[in-house]
């Protein structure tokens, strides 16, 4: 007993499974395709994401000096981009009434991100233009928003962009109406 060597019996070599080969291992059962997820998994995360962004949105224009709302910065934009107007057109642009463009107007001028003048066409005509204060202020949020959204950007890892370009590029095609006029730099 003291160094001899056990041998285990012929019965207990007979009950251990023996070793299956690589060629004989049976291949796992994985999906070419991962299911695709029930339409609330997918209303839930896009809700999400446009929580994060509205939050985005709203700090990049909340850290600017001048006390500027949404509502007003969204006027700025459409002014920015689609150069001076009148203010029907305007009010039409942002989907207010022209008694609500004109509120939010006066008070832009006030604050002198907003110019009236009176078109060269038609002298009745008042055309509204945005100040270099207010393309300033444009331009300062947009930065804001850009070096946020790069953050989140740069924690997304490199082999999953391609991806979340082409999802955020098929949810901005369904919903229609690309926003730039309604937003302009940075959101367009």
């Amino acid at each position: 007993m003291g160094n001899t060597l056990a041998m285990p019996s012929t019965e207990t070599v007979a009950a251990r499974p023996r070793k299956r080969t690589t060629a004989e291992r049976p291949e796992p059962v994985v999906p070419a395709v991962a299911p695709a997820p029930a339409d609330d998994e997918v209303i839930e995360a896009v809700i999400d994401a446009s929580r994060a962004m509205v939050a985005i949105a709203m700090r990049s224009l909340a850290s600017s000096a001048d006390d500027v709302t949404l509502p007003q910065y969204r006027t700025l934009v459409v002014l920015s981009c689609g150069g001076p107007r009148r203010l029907a057109d305007l009010a039409d642009a942002l989907g207010v009434s022209p008694s609500t463009a004109t509120r939010m107007c006066d008070r832009l001028v006030r604050k002198e991100l907003v110019s009236r003048r009176r078109d060269e066409l038609d002298r009745r005509e008042v055309k509204l233009a945005i100040t270099p204060a207010g393309r300033r202020i444009v331009a300062d949020v947009v930065q804001r928003r850009r070096a946020e959204v790069g953050q989140l950007v740069g924690a997304i890892p490199v082999g999953l962009r391609r991806q979340l370009v082409n999802s955020l590029t098929l949810l901005a095609g369904a919903a229609g109406d690309a926003p730039e006029l309604h937003w302009g730099p940075g959101w367009s």
